[in-house]
């Protein structure tokens, strides 16, 4: 059965609505996909955290919103290479001046937050890749 979610139209696709797996907005509040529940809650400061620079109308921003969802809810082989307690921030660079002048010609852009809070720049993940690679990708990103 599929099941599609609207998520304060941040995960609009061309073609439909499709659910992230975690959303954290920029209040520190984060929606938690669940097909049986969807809920706004609190964030407590997870130790794995993303985040997403894109703006609306990207079609490369949207092929990866798509494909960061599947990668999160895809049942890894290998433990380690599980997404389940990585909060993704999906950053919308038109709300934000410092974010449209750095990231205007480079989005879909990905950050990994240390645990000092400063933001790393991942390497630009191709279009083409698979959802099981993305999955391994942001997963080794996470281990050093």
């Amino acid at each position: 059965m599929a099941m599609a979610l609207k998520l304060g139209g941040i995960a609009k696709s061309s073609s439909s609505w499709l659910p992230l797996k975690r959303f954290v907005n920029t209040q520190n509040k984060k929606w938690v996909f669940n097909p049986l529940a969807c809920s706004l809650s609190s964030s407590s400061k997870s130790s794995k955290q993303l985040i997403l620079y894109s703006k609306p109308g990207c079609c490369l921003c949207d092929g990866l919103k798509e494909k960061l969802n599947a990668a999160f809810s895809l049942s890894p082989t290998d433990p380690s290479l599980s997404l389940q307690d990585v909060n993704l921030e999906i950053r919308d660079i038109t709300t934000n001046p410092e974010w449209e002048k750095a990231y205007e010609y480079e989005i879909p852009v990905l950050a990994r937050v240390g645990p000092d809070g400063t933001e790393e720049i991942l390497p630009r993940l191709s279009p083409r890749l698979g959802v099981a690679l993305i999955q391994k990708k942001v997963a080794a990103a996470f281990d050093h």
